[in-house]
Formats: C-alpha cells, structure tokens, sequence
C-alpha cells in the first residue's frame, strides 16, 4: 500500500486520510433499483460533512447517543457513521433482530437522541416502543416511508462556513481516549450490556488486524455482509477503508451468491454457519452427479478435508491436490465470483473440516479470535509466514497481551480492550482486573504462539460423578459430521452427557437417496426415523472416540425445528443461548435422563 501522510488515532480520520491523501473511487458501493452505485472517499467525505452540518443544526451536542438499526448493510451506514463520530456524537448501533423490548431497554438506557434506520420493517419496532422512550426526538429512515423523515433529506445542503469551522473544532477536541460507540452486546443471558469503546480501541485494532490481511490498494475489492452493528465488520469496514479496498455492500443474504458473481472479490467475512452452508450446497450437487465425475467429486473432497497448510501433507499430496484444484475446486471458486482469495472467520468456533476444505480449493479461511470488548480481534491466522494453523485461531496481534489464568481462562490487555460496561460500574469490574479483561473463555497457547480456544467457562458444568464437561469442544467436534447442523450437550448434575441435535436437513435427504430410504415429506418425521436416528447415533459414536469415557454423548434427541435468531435460540452472532433451549426441549431432556 502506497505510503500516508499521518497514522489514523480517530475513527473518522480513516476517511479523512484516504480521502485527502489516497483518494479511491467507488471506495463504498450499494445497488440501487439494479445498479452498483458506488461514492468516493472524497464524496464520502463531502456528504459526511452535510450531514454532520445538519446533526448540529439539530442540536447534536458531543457526546449525544444516535442509534443506527439497519436490516442490511449499505453506504447510507457510513456516512452516518462518520458524521457522527466526528462531531463527538456516539453511535449506538442496534441488531434489527432484536426484540422490541430489547430495542426499549437500549434506547432509554443509551438515552438516544435520534435514531437511523434502514427499512420499513425496522421503523415499525421503533414506532412500537417510541412513546416509552421520551429522549428521541426523531426518527430518520435510509428508505422513503411514507410519514417519516428521510436520511437523504439530511445530506442535501451544504454547510455554512461556519458550520465547515464548528465541524473542525469538534474534530481537533476528540481525543483517542474518547468514547466512540457504544455496542450492546447480544448475550446469550439476561439484559445487552453496553460495550464502551473508545476511538483508540477500534483505531488500534485496525491498524493492528491490516498486518494480518494481504490487501492490495486500489485492487482488492470486499464483499460486506455481516451485521455492521457487530464490531467485528464494523473494524473490518475501517480496514478496508484504510487499506484502499472497494467495498461492496450484499443487498441480503439471500443474494450473497449473485453479489458474489458479479462483484467478485478478493475477500469477504464469514461467520461458520455461512461456511457449514456454502459447504452443504456444494456437498449436495456433488451428490446428483453420477459416475466418473461423481467419484471424481468426492475424490477431491476427501483429499481436501486432509489439507494441511505450507505443504506438510508431503510432495505427492501437493501433486493431487493440483489436479483437484484444476478438476473440481476451480469450479467452487468460480461459484463464488472466481476471485475470492481469502475469508476471515470469526463470532463462533469454526469447524477444521471448513477451514481444510475451502482453504485446499484455494480460499484461505483465516479464522480469528475476539470479542465486543476486545474490539474485536485478539488473534487471527494469516497464511503468510507460517501463522496459519488449522484448529487455532492463530497467534496474538501486535500490542495484545494474552494470558492464561490458573483455571484456564484467557485474560488479555491491550490499547484494544474496551473502556468498560455503559452505566454498570460493577458487572465492569467483575471482568475488568488489574488491567486484564476476563474473557470467560478457556483456552492455551501452544509451543508455537498460536491459541486455542475450547469452551466458555460458564458453559461448563459437573456430571453427578463430579466429572467437568467442556461442552463446546464435544459440540464443535460432533459438528464435524455432515448431518449434525446444531447441537447442544446437556447433563449437568446427571449420569452422563446427552445432546439434543438439529438435523442438517439437506444432508439427510442426500444421504436418504444414495441409500433408497423412502422419507416422508414432513421433516418433522425424519426425527422419528429409526434409520436417521441410527444414521446419527453412528457418526456421534465415531466423534465420541476421541473424548474420555466420562465425556462420551451417551444419548441423543433429534429436534424438527431450525434452531434460529428469529426464534430466539440463537444469538444475532450465531452463538447457542443455552438457557432457552434448555427451556424449550425440557421435556425431550427429562425422558432421556427418565429413561
């Protein structure tokens, strides 16, 4: 990357900088009524200065809170966002998802002012609980809604000259140290906390993350699809901003696909349930093919789940994996744009098989580590100079101190660690100690730098026979198999670990076909198929090996429904919320422990 002037300490001199220093053409891109539409750094910079014009003539005071609640990601996000950090206004953002008391409890918590968001949908849960949330004064919406003010009516005057003076006598007095945003954490339990960050944590982090990405200035292009309300895209956004890439906006994650093929680019994030289903479609045409190209098919995917990186398979394994590559794995990649070069994984443990997989067809998955407080990456893999190990999420970033408590715990300090919980002085010191945070996840660092992360402390519990159970690192490893989509381990207090499995549907019926198994259309019934329910038994039993006798799932319930964040047993970041299912299969967890 070309060299610049002065090193980024805000959030908005990211823009700043590029725009006066390394200008990009359609550095962020939208599609409007069928058409990429793509500003500037320059003009983001232009409109970013209307807007922070009419924030003040508003009355936006420093420090006031503005939420942002969007259903997809788009530009309209940006350029709010770097109006408002640079006028000292603190961005709240809000996951759509949500449910309305959530949205009520953020809002009168953050005492939020104004409020941004992106669709109809999202505007009615706002109009919904508004009138229990006397701080708004307005809301404004990125769509035209009939009966509510528009984004776009807030860019369209320039500012005064006064206006242009007050805007750089707000920048010039926000310092690193100040607050930037506040991000309430999804949370598996309980109330969101409300994550402080500063200018620093995120800037440090960003500038740190970069030394891990191979991002060419002017030429890579990102594909953005992951919540920006989730620090993890959101620093990721600022990096590609930084390093000079154009970022494309997915219009859904219905249409990530055809995004793919048109935009192609070099890299996108991930989360590993995209990963498990990207993996599951591919696995799945593979299966309608018949015979040459179906053994050849299956062939390579063998080979590729055996892939170890810097060519520790040995030589005839790297001649192999060639052909595959030129036979079979040209074609995934060709399915998802033909230039997609690396994928940065993280918010939840992804599978070996995944990382192995994709990055044998020559998509590197680099998998990462951190949390909202850490801003949030603490380590990340990079293929480059051998800190690429699968099965890890990498070694430490620069300026990031990780330690490993006596119980196991990763305790980390850094420029990136958060400022602490808004308003909640004592859940901050309960993780907050002698300058370490407590990350409530256990994990090492092997010989050679890199972590590994195996549960969440919380997460684990006691069998009646006074044995600890890890119960992420029996999920993670039972995920492995093709037909296990979800599970939960449970068996706290009991005689053994029992799991409740959400069956990959797509995956059975592929299976079920090879076989000539007749399955009803209701999926619901292949929960109570003696095959299915054997099929499954089987592939946990092969995992169960790996784990000492104490460990072993002994019994499984199969459950009919997808496991979701609509309905509530899933986290927005994809994370298991443990109680809830608990609660909800409670009578299928007592006639395994009753039996």
């Amino acid at each position: 990357m070309p060299s610049i002037m002065r090193t980024p300490k805000r959030l908005f001199d990211f823009i700043d900088i590029m725009a006066t220093n390394k200008p990009l053409e359609n550095a962020v891109n939208s599609k409007t009524t069928g058409a990429w539409v793509g500003l500037s750094t320059p003009e983001v910079s232009e409109l970013g200065n209307n807007l922070s014009a009419k924030l003040l003539s508003m009355g936006v005071a420093a420090g006031d809170k503005i939420a942002m609640i969007s259903s997809t990601n788009r530009t309209e996000w940006v350029l709010a966002d770097y109006a408002m950090t640079q006028i000292g206004a603190i961005n709240v953002p809000i996951y759509p998802t949500i449910s309305s008391d959530d949205y009520a409890y953020i809002m009168n918590h953050a005492e939020v002012k104004f409020c941004f968001v992106s669709d109809s949908e999202v505007l009615d849960k706002v109009r919904e609980i508004q009138s229990s949330c006397p701080t708004i004064e307005n809301v404004f919406s990125f769509d035209t809604i009939e009966g509510c003010d528009t984004f776009e009516s807030l860019l369209s005057e320039k500012p005064t000259k006064a206006q242009l003076k007050e805007i750089e006598a707000r920048k010039k007095a926000i310092d690193e140290a100040d607050l930037a945003t506040i991000i309430y954490t999804s949370g598996t339990t309980g109330r969101p906390k409300g994550v402080m960050l500063s200018h620093q944590n995120i800037v440090s982090n960003v500038i740190a993350s970069q030394k891990r990405l191979p991002l060419t200035y002017g030429n890579a292009k990102a594909l953005s699809f992951l919540p920006m309300c989730h620090i993890y895209e959101r620093m990721l956004l600022y990096l590609y901003i930084y390093s000079g890439a154009k970022i494309y906006f997915a219009e859904s994650l219905e249409t990530i696909g055809d995004n793919l093929k048109e935009i192609q680019p070099s890299m996108m994030t991930a989360v590993p349930r995209l990963l498990e289903k990207l993996y599951d479609k591919i696995y799945a045409k593979g299966a309608d093919l018949s015979g040459i190209k179906k053994k050849l098919f299956y062939w390579a995917v063998d080979l590729g789940l055996q892939y170890e990186p810097y060519g520790q398979n040995g030589w005839w394994y790297e001649q192999k994996l060639k052909i595959a590559r030129k036979l079979i794995f040209s074609k995934w990649k060709e399915a998802l744009g033909g230039n997609l070069d690396l994928i940065a994984s993280g918010s939840a443990a992804l599978q070996p098989r995944l990382a192995r997989i994709f990055t044998a067809a020559g998509m590197t998955v680099a998998e990462g580590y951190g949390l909202t407080e850490t801003s949030p990456v603490v380590s990340v893999n990079d293929m480059r100079n051998g800190k690429m190990r699968i099965g890890s999420v990498g070694p430490i970033i620069e300026k990031v101190e990780v330690k490993i408590a006596e119980d196991g715990e990763i305790l980390c300090k850094g420029p990136n660690i958060m400022m602490g919980y808004y308003k909640d002085e004592e859940k901050t010191n309960e993780v907050l100690k002698n300058g370490y945070f407590h990350t409530g996840d256990i994990g090492h660092i092997d010989p050679d730098g890199f972590l590994k992360i195996t549960d969440r402390k919380k997460a684990m519990f006691k069998t009646s026979g006074g044995k600890y159970i890890a119960p992420q690192v029996i999920e993670n490893a039972m995920k492995q198999s093709v037909f296990i989509e979800q599970i939960i381990v449970v068996g706290e207090n009991q005689k053994f670990p029992a799991a409740l499995i959400q069956l990959n549907f797509d995956a059975v019926e592929v299976w079920a076909k090879e076989k000539q198994l007749s399955l009803t259309a209701d999926r619901a019934l292949w929960c109570e198929n003696t095959d299915v329910q054997n099929k499954v038994m089987d592939e946990v039993n092969n995992i169960n090996e790996r784990f000492g006798q104490w460990e072993k799932v002994k019994e499984i319930r199969l459950t009919p429904d997808v496991w979701s964040v609509d309905d509530g047993q899933l986290t927005p970041t994809m994370k298991l919320k443990r109680k809830v299912l608990k609660e909800k299969y409670n009578s299928l967890i007592e006639n395994i422990y009753s039996a």
